[in-house]
């Protein structure tokens, strides 16, 4: 039997093992796109978030998203008949969790409708998976970051070429291309601009691809100022989402307005939805950027009260997922010279329970804590190496063994820095 689950297509065969806090951001990242009803892609939403939940071992959850995706399908789809290939997945993830639960009878039926409808609705091309599978395959891996993207391209090109009708497809596609390009050193070419295009006007209801659009305009020098205003008065009309829009657009406001007009966007957002944690999340990162970075003329005391507020509001509001948020705010208290509020915050972060990944990002900052704040550069080497020495590749790692190599060129450990940085090599 567990040689047939081997072989289907679902969450539990497509190597999605991740850690802990990975998967609490999965978590959140899901619970933020919204569930309106007729949402597109709302089964594959459950999907996933019947997957976490098992990996998290929460198992009542995990059986109620399973059970919500096998729902979500039948009405999204709106089909006369309530069977079809877009449930393959959903009855792979449901004859898994039940084998793993040692419920044999149940898993077995779930291996027996796989085989139903893979019966009546085979792959329109031999040797291949159904475009069904292939495209929620394809949407999944896109949610796990940039090692999966190109799998995520690939998958989507799959799905398309059996069945290129599909619009939110050939959408995500182009979503996919641009989170390819966007973690490659490559800068993004003028193929995909033109694919950008192309899905735009084919899906002129997606803001969130509209938004992304323009900023890759602005970035080759068109002038996008009057277009970004009228998407932004439309994106304020839209359900809060984080696939509404308002995130891209908010950076692009501050790449090429400024952060003041980004901070009047999303402070209209939040008079209209005062409530949604997303937004309360948008408005931190905007008025953080504000506290950083504004030189030319001392901050008004309600902005540095209403950053504050704004990053304890969504520290609260996304308890498992909000280790940046609590480094943002201790920087802001550094930046504002409240030094005991921050050495205070980073002592209880860094004897929190972290799993590596999060060590890794947070010695990396604290470093550059010690470094800049307190003065204190061996401190500071010793946590860039703590950061470095975790074997988990991220920009997290790469800036700190950078950093090491800076510092070496000028250190009087340059010897012992360089020996550190040639064992991780080896």
């Amino acid at each position: 039997m567990e040689s047939k689950l081997e072989t289907i297509q679902c969450h539990f065969t497509w190597d999605l093992e991740s850690s802990k806090s990975t998967l609490f951001h999965l978590q959140d990242n899901l619970e933020d796109i919204g569930t309106k009803e007729g949402y597109f892609w709302l089964g594959h939403i459950y999907n996933l978030q019947g997957f976490i939940q098992y990996q998290l071992d929460k198992v009542e959850d995990a059986q109620n998203f399973f059970s919500r995706a096998t729902e979500a399908f039948r009405q999204v789809r709106n089909t006369v008949s309530d069977e079809g290939p877009w449930l393959a997945v959903n009855y792979g993830n449901l004859a898994w969790f039940h084998y793993e639960l040692g419920e044999l009878a149940e898993s077995k039926a779930y291996l027996s409708k796989l085989d139903s409808l893979t019966n009546e609705y085979p792959p329109p091309f031999e040797d291949e998976l159904h475009p069904e599978i292939y495209a929620e395959k394809a949407w999944t891996l896109m949610k796990f970051g940039k090692d999966k993207q190109t799998q995520a391209v690939y998958y989507f090109n799959r799905a398309i070429r059996m069945q290129p009708d599909i619009v939110e497809w050939q959408t995500s596609h182009v979503l996919a291309l641009v989170n390819a390009y966007k973690h490659s050193n490559a800068g993004m070419d003028v193929d995909i601009l033109e694919k950008m295009r192309i899905a735009k006007r084919h899906d002129p209801e997606n803001l969130y691809l509209a938004a992304l659009y323009l900023a890759a305009c602005a970035q080759r020098g068109t002038k996008i100022q009057d277009e970004a205003r009228e998407l932004a008065r439309r994106v304020l009309r839209k359900p809060v989402s984080s696939y509404s829009g308002i995130k891209p657009l908010l950076m692009l406001y501050r790449m090429h307005f400024s952060v003041h007009e980004a901070i009047d966007l999303i402070e209209e957002a939040l008079e209209r939805h005062p409530n949604e944690r997303y937004l309360k999340w948008c408005a931190a990162i905007c008025y953080r950027r504000k506290i950083f970075f504004q030189k030319d003329s001392p901050l008004e005391q309600s902005v540095i009260d209403r950053a504050i507020s704004l990053c304890e509001e969504v520290i609260s509001l996304y308890p498992h997922s909000s280790l940046k948020m609590k480094i943002t705010l201790a920087n802001i208290y550094s930046n504002l010279n409240e030094k005991a509020k921050s050495d205070q915050m980073y002592k209880e972060l860094l004897h929190s329970d972290l799993d590596l990944e999060e060590k890794q990002m947070l010695y990396n900052y604290y470093a550059k804590h010690l470094h800049f704040s307190q003065k204190d550069f061996d401190m500071s080497i010793k946590y860039y190496m703590k950061s470095a020495e975790i074997p988990q590749p991220s920009l997290y790692r790469e800036d700190s063994i950078e950093k090491l190599k800076k510092i070496s060129a000028r250190h009087r450990n340059q010897r012992e820095i360089q020996a550190f940085l040639l064992n991780l090599n080896q």
